[in-house]
Protein backbone atom coordinates (compact mmCIF):
# COMPACT_ATOMS: atom_id res chain seq x y z
CA UNK A 1 0.00 0.00 0.00
CA UNK A 2 1.45 3.90 -0.89
CA UNK A 3 2.39 6.13 1.76
CA UNK A 4 -0.48 8.06 0.78
CA UNK A 5 -3.30 5.78 0.67
CA UNK A 6 -5.64 6.23 3.57
CA UNK A 7 -6.01 3.36 6.13
CA UNK A 8 -3.57 1.25 6.70
CA UNK A 9 -2.28 2.03 10.09
CA UNK A 10 -0.19 5.03 11.24
CA UNK A 11 0.23 7.83 8.22
CA UNK A 12 2.77 9.37 9.27
CA UNK A 13 5.12 6.67 9.13
CA UNK A 14 4.81 6.70 5.36
CA UNK A 15 4.91 10.41 5.08
CA UNK A 16 8.39 11.06 3.83
CA UNK A 17 8.09 14.61 4.79
CA UNK A 18 8.42 13.95 8.29
CA UNK A 19 5.22 14.24 10.78
CA UNK A 20 2.69 16.24 10.03
CA UNK A 21 -0.86 16.93 10.09
CA UNK A 22 -3.31 15.12 7.73
CA UNK A 23 -4.41 18.32 6.23
CA UNK A 24 -1.71 20.89 6.51
CA UNK A 25 1.09 21.95 3.96
CA UNK A 26 4.51 20.07 4.07
CA UNK A 27 7.14 21.91 6.25
CA UNK A 28 9.83 22.72 3.47
CA UNK A 29 12.48 24.15 6.14
CA UNK A 30 12.18 20.84 7.76
CA UNK A 31 12.94 18.56 4.50
CA UNK A 32 15.65 21.03 3.46
CA UNK A 33 17.52 20.40 7.05
CA UNK A 34 17.26 17.02 6.32
CA UNK A 35 18.72 17.65 2.43
CA UNK A 36 21.72 19.73 3.72
CA UNK A 37 22.54 17.01 6.34
CA UNK A 38 22.65 14.41 3.77
CA UNK A 39 25.06 16.34 1.87
CA UNK A 40 27.21 16.96 4.47
CA UNK A 41 27.91 13.26 5.66
CA UNK A 42 28.16 12.58 2.09
CA UNK A 43 31.45 14.68 1.35
CA UNK A 44 32.54 13.82 5.36
CA UNK A 45 30.84 17.32 6.49
CA UNK A 46 29.88 18.21 10.29
CA UNK A 47 25.83 16.77 10.65
CA UNK A 48 23.58 18.25 13.79
CA UNK A 49 21.01 16.65 15.04
CA UNK A 50 17.19 18.11 14.32
CA UNK A 51 16.89 17.44 17.71
CA UNK A 52 18.14 19.77 20.44
CA UNK A 53 19.97 21.61 18.31
CA UNK A 54 23.47 19.78 19.50
CA UNK A 55 26.13 17.94 16.56
CA UNK A 56 28.73 15.81 16.51
CA UNK A 57 31.53 15.97 14.33
CA UNK A 58 32.78 13.66 11.47
CA UNK A 59 35.85 13.30 10.52
CA UNK A 60 37.08 14.83 7.06
CA UNK A 61 37.28 12.71 3.77
CA UNK A 62 39.55 13.34 1.79
CA UNK A 63 39.39 10.28 -0.32
CA UNK A 64 36.48 12.34 -2.19
CA UNK A 65 38.63 15.19 -2.66
CA UNK A 66 41.56 13.68 -4.52
CA UNK A 67 39.01 11.64 -6.58
CA UNK A 68 37.02 14.67 -7.89
CA UNK A 69 40.56 16.76 -8.14
CA UNK A 70 42.15 13.42 -10.39
CA UNK A 71 38.16 13.53 -12.28
CA UNK A 72 38.64 17.28 -13.37
CA UNK A 73 42.51 16.85 -14.29
CA UNK A 74 41.33 14.30 -16.88
CA UNK A 75 38.95 16.15 -17.94
CA UNK A 76 41.16 19.17 -18.22
CA UNK A 77 43.53 16.80 -20.21
CA UNK A 78 41.24 15.84 -22.51
CA UNK A 79 40.10 19.16 -23.46
CA UNK A 80 44.15 20.69 -24.50
CA UNK A 81 44.01 17.76 -27.13
CA UNK A 82 43.42 18.70 -30.53
CA UNK A 83 44.34 17.24 -34.00
CA UNK A 84 45.92 19.35 -37.25
CA UNK A 85 45.44 17.80 -40.32
CA UNK A 86 47.42 17.79 -43.10
CA UNK A 87 46.08 20.97 -44.76
CA UNK A 88 46.32 22.85 -41.75
CA UNK A 89 48.52 25.01 -39.50
CA UNK A 90 48.10 26.51 -36.50
CA UNK A 91 49.11 29.26 -34.78
CA UNK A 92 49.18 29.54 -30.27
CA UNK A 93 48.66 31.96 -28.21
CA UNK A 94 49.89 31.84 -24.49
CA UNK A 95 48.28 34.47 -22.19
CA UNK A 96 47.85 36.65 -25.58
CA UNK A 97 51.14 35.85 -26.83
CA UNK A 98 52.49 34.37 -29.88
CA UNK A 99 54.72 31.55 -29.55
CA UNK A 100 57.42 31.36 -32.21
CA UNK A 101 56.62 27.82 -33.27
CA UNK A 102 54.16 27.13 -35.80
CA UNK A 103 51.48 24.24 -35.11
CA UNK A 104 52.54 21.89 -37.53
CA UNK A 105 49.96 18.58 -38.80
CA UNK A 106 49.92 16.04 -36.03
CA UNK A 107 48.37 15.36 -32.65
CA UNK A 108 49.37 17.83 -30.29
CA UNK A 109 48.46 19.43 -26.93
CA UNK A 110 48.14 22.37 -25.27
CA UNK A 111 46.62 23.69 -21.86
CA UNK A 112 42.90 25.02 -22.28
CA UNK A 113 42.49 28.61 -20.99
CA UNK A 114 45.91 29.10 -21.00
CA UNK A 115 46.68 28.61 -24.61
CA UNK A 116 44.69 29.61 -27.63
CA UNK A 117 45.02 27.85 -30.72
CA UNK A 118 44.02 29.36 -34.14
CA UNK A 119 43.73 26.72 -37.10
CA UNK A 120 43.09 27.70 -40.56
CA UNK A 121 43.59 25.65 -43.99
CA UNK A 122 46.42 26.91 -45.91
CA UNK A 123 45.95 24.72 -49.27
CA UNK A 124 43.00 25.30 -50.46
CA UNK A 125 42.01 27.74 -52.94
CA UNK A 126 39.31 30.37 -51.86
CA UNK A 127 37.96 32.30 -54.26
CA UNK A 128 35.89 35.84 -54.02
CA UNK A 129 34.07 37.56 -56.84
CA UNK A 130 33.17 41.37 -57.33
CA UNK A 131 31.55 43.28 -59.71
CA UNK A 132 31.49 47.01 -60.05
CA UNK A 133 30.83 50.01 -62.40
CA UNK A 134 33.88 52.45 -63.31
CA UNK A 135 35.10 54.70 -65.46
CA UNK A 136 37.91 53.97 -68.22
CA UNK A 137 40.42 56.46 -69.39
CA UNK A 138 38.11 57.73 -72.43
CA UNK A 139 35.42 58.82 -69.53
CA UNK A 140 33.35 55.81 -70.49
CA UNK A 141 31.17 53.55 -68.39
CA UNK A 142 31.95 49.85 -67.93
CA UNK A 143 30.87 47.61 -65.93
CA UNK A 144 33.92 44.94 -64.83
CA UNK A 145 33.37 40.88 -63.24
CA UNK A 146 35.95 39.38 -61.83
CA UNK A 147 36.95 36.42 -59.67
CA UNK A 148 39.80 36.47 -57.33
CA UNK A 149 41.53 32.81 -55.98
CA UNK A 150 44.17 32.75 -53.41
CA UNK A 151 45.23 31.08 -50.72
CA UNK A 152 46.82 31.75 -47.36
CA UNK A 153 50.81 31.44 -47.60
CA UNK A 154 51.39 33.24 -43.78
CA UNK A 155 48.96 31.65 -41.16
CA UNK A 156 50.41 33.88 -38.87
CA UNK A 157 50.00 36.99 -40.86
CA UNK A 158 46.90 35.77 -41.63
CA UNK A 159 45.44 35.31 -38.08
CA UNK A 160 47.45 38.03 -36.49
CA UNK A 161 48.64 41.13 -37.96
CA UNK A 162 45.01 42.17 -39.74
CA UNK A 163 41.98 42.13 -38.22
CA UNK A 164 39.84 41.27 -41.00
CA UNK A 165 41.94 39.81 -43.70
CA UNK A 166 39.27 38.88 -46.09
CA UNK A 167 37.98 42.39 -46.18
CA UNK A 168 40.64 43.95 -46.64
CA UNK A 169 41.14 41.53 -50.15
CA UNK A 170 37.65 43.15 -51.15
CA UNK A 171 38.97 46.45 -50.38
CA UNK A 172 42.13 46.10 -52.44
CA UNK A 173 40.07 44.65 -55.07
CA UNK A 174 38.02 47.45 -55.59
CA UNK A 175 41.12 50.08 -55.65
CA UNK A 176 43.13 47.57 -57.91
CA UNK A 177 40.24 47.34 -60.63
CA UNK A 178 39.70 51.03 -60.02
CA UNK A 179 42.84 52.26 -60.78
CA UNK A 180 43.80 49.75 -63.46
CA UNK A 181 40.82 50.26 -65.41
CA UNK A 182 40.89 54.31 -64.90
CA UNK A 183 43.86 53.76 -66.94
CA UNK A 184 42.93 51.69 -70.41
CA UNK A 185 40.32 52.77 -72.70
CA UNK A 186 37.14 51.78 -73.29
CA UNK A 187 37.95 49.30 -76.31
CA UNK A 188 40.48 48.06 -74.74
CA UNK A 189 38.64 46.65 -71.39
CA UNK A 190 35.80 45.43 -73.36
CA UNK A 191 38.19 43.34 -76.35
CA UNK A 192 40.97 41.91 -76.70
CA UNK A 193 43.15 43.96 -73.50
CA UNK A 194 41.05 41.95 -71.25
CA UNK A 195 44.08 39.45 -70.26
CA UNK A 196 46.40 42.38 -69.71
CA UNK A 197 43.69 43.82 -67.50
CA UNK A 198 43.61 40.51 -65.75
CA UNK A 199 47.28 40.70 -64.95
CA UNK A 200 47.60 44.18 -63.89
CA UNK A 201 44.88 43.74 -61.56
CA UNK A 202 46.57 40.43 -60.07
CA UNK A 203 50.26 42.23 -59.38
CA UNK A 204 48.49 45.37 -57.97
CA UNK A 205 46.57 42.93 -55.52
CA UNK A 206 49.66 41.35 -54.19
CA UNK A 207 51.20 44.69 -53.88
CA UNK A 208 48.51 45.61 -51.41
CA UNK A 209 48.30 42.33 -49.24
CA UNK A 210 52.21 42.26 -49.12
CA UNK A 211 52.36 45.86 -47.36
CA UNK A 212 49.25 45.03 -45.25
CA UNK A 213 50.67 41.57 -44.01
CA UNK A 214 47.55 39.72 -44.66
CA UNK A 215 49.64 36.84 -45.41
CA UNK A 216 47.13 36.09 -48.52
CA UNK A 217 49.09 34.88 -51.66
CA UNK A 218 46.52 35.54 -54.89
CA UNK A 219 47.07 32.92 -57.25
CA UNK A 220 44.47 33.73 -60.32
CA UNK A 221 42.38 36.67 -61.32
CA UNK A 222 39.83 35.57 -63.67
CA UNK A 223 38.11 38.73 -65.56
CA UNK A 224 34.36 37.13 -65.74
CA UNK A 225 33.01 39.93 -67.86
CA UNK A 226 33.43 43.04 -68.99
CA UNK A 227 30.36 45.21 -70.96
CA UNK A 228 29.38 48.48 -71.56
CA UNK A 229 26.01 49.72 -68.99
CA UNK A 230 22.65 48.54 -69.92
CA UNK A 231 20.98 51.48 -71.64
CA UNK A 232 23.93 51.51 -74.71
CA UNK A 233 24.33 47.95 -74.82
CA UNK A 234 22.47 47.40 -78.31
CA UNK A 235 24.57 50.33 -79.88
CA UNK A 236 28.28 48.39 -78.65
CA UNK A 237 26.56 45.45 -79.93
CA UNK A 238 26.49 46.91 -83.22
CA UNK A 239 30.10 48.50 -82.96
CA UNK A 240 31.47 45.21 -82.09
CA UNK A 241 29.75 43.36 -84.98
CA UNK A 242 31.49 46.25 -87.40
CA UNK A 243 34.83 45.44 -85.66
CA UNK A 244 34.32 41.74 -85.87
CA UNK A 245 33.65 42.53 -90.37
CA UNK A 246 36.60 44.93 -90.24
CA UNK A 247 38.90 41.84 -89.18
CA UNK A 248 37.62 39.30 -91.69
CA UNK A 249 37.80 42.10 -94.47
CA UNK A 250 41.32 42.15 -93.34
CA UNK A 251 42.13 38.48 -92.74
CA UNK A 252 40.96 38.19 -96.42
CA UNK A 253 43.07 40.87 -97.49
CA UNK A 254 45.77 39.43 -96.12
CA UNK A 255 45.00 36.38 -97.92
CA UNK A 256 44.80 37.44 -100.99
CA UNK A 257 48.12 39.62 -100.26
CA UNK A 258 50.07 36.82 -99.28
CA UNK A 259 49.47 34.96 -102.50
CA UNK A 260 49.73 38.22 -105.17
CA UNK A 261 52.85 39.08 -103.39
CA UNK A 262 54.69 36.09 -103.89
CA UNK A 263 54.08 35.78 -107.60
CA UNK A 264 54.96 39.60 -107.64
CA UNK A 265 58.10 39.20 -106.39
CA UNK A 266 58.55 36.01 -108.26
CA UNK A 267 58.11 38.20 -111.78
CA UNK A 268 60.23 40.70 -110.55
CA UNK A 269 62.99 38.55 -110.08
CA UNK A 270 62.39 36.91 -113.38
CA UNK A 271 62.40 40.54 -114.88
CA UNK A 272 65.60 40.87 -113.39
CA UNK A 273 67.57 38.07 -114.21
CA UNK A 274 66.07 38.33 -117.79
CA UNK A 275 67.83 42.33 -117.84
CA UNK A 276 70.90 40.56 -115.87
CA UNK A 277 70.86 38.16 -119.00
CA UNK A 278 70.43 40.64 -121.88
CA UNK A 279 73.34 43.04 -120.07
CA UNK A 280 75.48 39.98 -119.81
CA UNK A 281 74.98 39.80 -123.32
CA UNK A 282 75.29 43.20 -124.82
CA UNK A 283 78.49 43.01 -123.10
CA UNK A 284 79.76 40.27 -124.76
CA UNK A 285 78.61 40.70 -128.17
CA UNK A 286 80.50 44.23 -127.57
CA UNK A 287 83.74 42.70 -126.39
CA UNK A 288 83.59 40.23 -129.42
CA UNK A 289 82.84 42.71 -131.72
CA UNK A 290 85.52 44.83 -130.22
CA UNK A 291 88.39 42.16 -130.25
CA UNK A 292 87.05 41.12 -134.17
CA UNK A 293 87.41 44.84 -135.07
CA UNK A 294 91.26 44.50 -133.55
CA UNK A 295 92.22 41.33 -135.19
CA UNK A 296 90.46 42.82 -138.57
CA UNK A 297 92.23 46.32 -138.11
CA UNK A 298 95.41 44.11 -138.11
CA UNK A 299 94.90 42.02 -141.45
CA UNK A 300 93.81 45.71 -143.05
CA UNK A 301 97.11 46.87 -142.38
CA UNK A 302 98.27 43.75 -144.04
CA UNK A 303 96.28 43.90 -147.17
CA UNK A 304 93.92 46.53 -147.49
CA UNK A 305 92.71 45.80 -150.62
CA UNK A 306 91.64 42.38 -149.80
CA UNK A 307 90.44 43.76 -146.38
CA UNK A 308 88.21 45.96 -147.81
CA UNK A 309 86.89 43.57 -150.58
CA UNK A 310 86.42 40.94 -148.18
CA UNK A 311 84.57 43.44 -145.63
CA UNK A 312 82.39 44.50 -148.40
CA UNK A 313 81.66 41.06 -149.41
CA UNK A 314 80.53 40.08 -145.96
CA UNK A 315 78.73 42.99 -145.48
CA UNK A 316 76.50 42.27 -148.88
CA UNK A 317 75.94 38.83 -147.89
CA UNK A 318 74.20 40.06 -144.66
CA UNK A 319 71.95 42.74 -146.06
CA UNK A 320 71.39 40.06 -148.98
CA UNK A 321 70.78 37.34 -146.86
CA UNK A 322 67.39 38.82 -145.53
CA UNK A 323 65.86 39.75 -149.17
CA UNK A 324 63.67 37.18 -151.14
CA UNK A 325 64.29 39.35 -154.27
CA UNK A 326 67.40 40.21 -156.25
CA UNK A 327 67.69 42.62 -159.46
CA UNK A 328 70.92 42.01 -160.90
CA UNK A 329 72.00 44.77 -163.33
CA UNK A 330 73.28 43.29 -166.15
CA UNK A 331 76.19 44.55 -168.74
CA UNK A 332 75.03 46.22 -172.50
CA UNK A 333 71.75 47.43 -171.61
CA UNK A 334 69.11 48.33 -169.64
CA UNK A 335 67.93 44.73 -168.41
CA UNK A 336 67.56 43.93 -164.88
CA UNK A 337 68.17 40.21 -163.70
CA UNK A 338 65.35 38.42 -161.41
CA UNK A 339 66.57 35.95 -159.22
CA UNK A 340 63.38 35.05 -157.03
CA UNK A 341 65.48 33.72 -153.59
CA UNK A 342 62.71 32.91 -151.94
CA UNK A 343 61.71 30.21 -154.79
CA UNK A 344 65.00 29.18 -154.87
CA UNK A 345 65.32 28.51 -151.00
CA UNK A 346 62.33 26.66 -150.93
CA UNK A 347 63.43 24.19 -153.66
CA UNK A 348 66.19 23.85 -151.86
CA UNK A 349 65.07 22.99 -149.05
CA UNK A 350 62.62 20.38 -150.32
CA UNK A 351 65.56 18.75 -151.99
CA UNK A 352 67.80 16.52 -150.27
CA UNK A 353 70.52 16.06 -152.16
CA UNK A 354 71.86 19.59 -152.27
CA UNK A 355 72.33 20.95 -149.07
CA UNK A 356 71.78 24.64 -147.96
CA UNK A 357 75.03 26.02 -147.31
CA UNK A 358 75.61 25.28 -151.75
CA UNK A 359 72.18 27.73 -152.11
CA UNK A 360 73.95 30.35 -150.19
CA UNK A 361 77.30 29.49 -151.59
CA UNK A 362 76.00 30.11 -155.23
CA UNK A 363 73.95 33.08 -154.11
CA UNK A 364 76.74 34.64 -152.56
CA UNK A 365 79.02 33.91 -155.91
CA UNK A 366 76.54 35.92 -157.92
CA UNK A 367 76.72 38.46 -155.44
CA UNK A 368 80.29 38.62 -155.88
CA UNK A 369 80.16 38.68 -159.81
CA UNK A 370 77.75 41.49 -159.26
CA UNK A 371 80.11 43.49 -156.91
CA UNK A 372 82.78 42.78 -158.98
CA UNK A 373 80.93 43.91 -162.38
CA UNK A 374 80.11 47.11 -160.63
CA UNK A 375 83.61 47.95 -159.54
CA UNK A 376 85.16 47.31 -162.70
CA UNK A 377 82.66 50.16 -164.32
Amino acid sequence: MAWNEPGGGNQGDKDPWGNRDDEGPPDLDAAFRKLQANLSQMFGGNSRSNQGGGGTSRPFNTNLIWLGVLVLAVIYGVMGVYQVDQQERGVVLRFGKKLDQTVLPGLHWNPPFVDQVMIENVTRVRSRPHDSEMLTEDENIVKVSMTVQYVISDVVAYKLNVLEPDKSLYHAMESALRHVVGGTEMHDVLTEGRAQLAIAVKARIQTYMDNYGTGIRVTQVNIDETAPPDAVRAAFDDVIKAREDEVRLRNEADAYANQVVPEARGEAQRYLEEADAYKQRVISESRGESERFNKLYAEYKLAPEVTKTRMYIDTMESVMMNSTKVLIDVDGGNNLLYLPLDKIMQQNQGSSNVPRADTRSGANFGNTETLNRRERR
